[in-house]
Order: C-alpha cells, then sequence, then structure tokens
C-alpha cells in the first residue's frame, strides 16, 4: 500500500515537469528588436568593408582590362555566381510588383555606380573618388526620407551633415582641394547608387537580401553580356595578377557578397541608419590605398577618424520621428 501511494504521489510530479518547462520565459519584444538592431548593424559594417575595397580592386582591375571590360565582366561574373546560388537555393521568382524595383536597383548598383566611378577611376586617384562615398549617406538617407515618408530627428540630420563634411573635408585635403575632370561621373554614381540602396533596402523586407541582388544581377545579365561582348573586342586586355584579383573582389566581394550583406542589414536596421555606417568606408578606402596602391596618407586621418566614428555614435542613437 505504501508502494502504491508513493507512486500515486509521485505522478502529479512527473506530469508538472514538462508544464514547468512550457513556462520559461520568452524573449521579451524589445529584446528581440536589440538583437535584430544588432545582427543588422553587424552585416551592414561587413558590407561597409567590402565596399572599401572596391576602389583599390578597380584600380588593380584597370592595370588589365579598359573601363568599359572591366565593368561589364564583372557584372557577369557576379550574376553567374548569383545565379548559381539562385539555382541552388530553388528561390522562386520574384512577384511582378517587385521587378520595378529590382530594375532600379540593377540600374543604380549593379551598372550606374560601377560604370561611373571606373570611368572617374581612369582619371582621378582613390582617394578623390572616396569624395563620393563621403556623400552617400546623406544623399541616401534624404532619398530614402522621400521614398518611405520616414522623417529622422533633427539630432540625426545634424550629425549626418557633420559628418559628411568632415569626409568631404578630409578627402579634399587629400587629394590637394581640386577637383578632376571625373568629378561629373562621381557625383552621377553617387545619386544612381544612393536609389539603388534606398530600393534594395525597400525590397530586402519582402525579400531575402542576396535575393535582391541576385535578381538584379540576373535582369541585367543580357546587357552586361553584351557589353562584355563589346568591350572585350575593342579594349585590349593584358591579365596579371593585379588585374585578376581586382576583377574577381570586384565580382565576388563588392558586388555580390558586399551587396547581399548590405541590403540584409539595411532591412534590419532602416536605410538612413545603415546608411551613416559608411561615413566609416572612405577612410577604410585610403587605408586600403596605402597598403594596396603605395599611396600617401595624410597624418590628419586618425583625427578625421575619431570625427567620423563619433558621427556614427550619434546617428545611431537617434531616433527616428
Amino acid at each position: 500500500m505504501r508502494t502504491q501511494n508513493s507512486a500515486t504521489r509521485s505522478t502529479p510530479i512527473a506530469v508538472a515537469t514538462p508544464r514547468a518547462a512550457n513556462r520559461l520565459p520568452a524573449a521579451s519584444p524589445a529584446a528581440l528588436r536589440a538583437r535584430s538592431a544588432r545582427s543588422g548593424t553587424a552585416l551592414a559594417c561587413l558590407g561597409v568593408v567590402a565596399f572599401s575595397l572596391t576602389f583599390p580592386a578597380t584600380a588593380w582591375g584597370l592595370e588589365s582590362f579598359g573601363p568599359w571590360s572591366f565593368v561589364a565582366v564583372r557584372s557577369v561574373l557576379a550574376a553567374a555566381i548569383a545565379g548559381a546560388f539562385l539555382l541552388a537555393a530553388r528561390a522562386p521568382l520574384p512577384a511582378r510588383r517587385h521587378w520595378p524595383g529590382l530594375a532600379v536597383v540593377a540600374g543604380g548598383v549593379v551598372v550606374g555606380y560601377p560604370l561611373l566611378t571606373t570611368l572617374a577611376l581612369t582619371t582621378a586617384t582613390t582617394s578623390h573618388a572616396a569624395v563620393v562615398v563621403g556623400l552617400l549617406p546623406l544623399t541616401t538617407a534624404a532619398l530614402s526620407a522621400l521614398r518611405t515618408g520616414v522623417r529622422p530627428s533633427r539630432r540625426f540630420w545634424a550629425a549626418a551633415v557633420a559628418g559628411a563634411a568632415v569626409v568631404l573635408g578630409f578627402t579634399l585635403a587629400q587629394s590637394g582641394g581640386s577637383l578632376s575632370a571625373g568629378d561629373g561621373y562621381l557625383f552621377a554614381a553617387l545619386l544612381a547608387c544612393a536609389a539603388g540602396y534606398t530600393e534594395g533596402g525597400r525590397l530586402a523586407r519582402d525579400l531575402p537580401g542576396w535575393q535582391v541582388i541576385g535578381w538584379a544581377l540576373v535582369a541585367s545579365l543580357p546587357l552586361n553580356l553584351a557589353g562584355a561582348a563589346v568591350g572585350l573586342a575593342y579594349e585590349p586586355v593584358h591579365l596579371g595578377v593585379h588585374g585578376a584579383a581586382g576583377l574577381l573582389w570586384a565580382a565576388a566581394g563588392s558586388t555580390f557578397l558586399g551587396l547581399y550583406v548590405w541590403y540584409r542589414g539595411m532591412a534590419e536596421i532602416g536605410a538612413p541608419r545603415a546608411s551613416q555606417l559608411q561615413l566609416a568606408q572612405p577612410l577604410l578606402t585610403l587605408l586600403w590605398s596605402v597598403a594596396l596602391l603605395g599611396e600617401e596618407l595624410s597624418p590628419a586621418a586618425p583625427a578625421a577618424a575619431c570625427a567620423v566614428l563619433v558621427c556614427i555614435a550619434v546617428t545611431q542613437r537617434a531616433q527616428s520621428g
């Protein structure tokens, strides 16, 4: 009898155990938002690092290719990588409503920005071209506000303008304060890239970030195949180690990997906040230019870097309103 009573008393304990497990506290919405913000910031930062190598990689690529053939072949290779990923994942075709936005992404970041900056780098140094990157966060935030209706706070805008001014002043000082013949290309590239970033960030809320850039690359493949055929026919190619490395990084690193993590990060933290992380990109580009291209860097670089990091911290803390 005692044994039966003992077994009877033990039964509720066995039943209560899983119920207790079901009552484990779930993550609060605030904790989930904080986790998403950290993840998005990390992805956007990785994208900035990838982008910061684009100009040095392009300078290396121009040692072997002409500007038109380099951009076209770069995009064809990136489209091949993206197409392989899309096929392996059996990604469905985007909905019809997504294709206009994908066309803007393709025109802005797959064709427009690479072509215009490559043409500019035939006459300008990488440090001078970094002016574009310095102004890009402010332009992206402005276009995003117009496109989405989001209105960042005055504190956000003040920090963004201050950061852009610091980067612009620093990069102009690095290039001697003079404007090059390629400035027209650079400012056109600025607008094209900002439009592509804004539309890509909006699409990344509905599609995975890698599919946004993947489908944009695939959509522009016919144009880039034609451009590669014409460019390679009229521009001589003298393939070297630098040229091959620059081409591969521009295709796989900057165009596919960089834009994949960038759009995914932008979808999690918003285009205005993500764009301000790019304030560090010109300084990273200048450091890569010293290490990879042998360009000289001004002693003012550490002070400018600190000022930019302060602006980034302010914009990341500012609330949108």
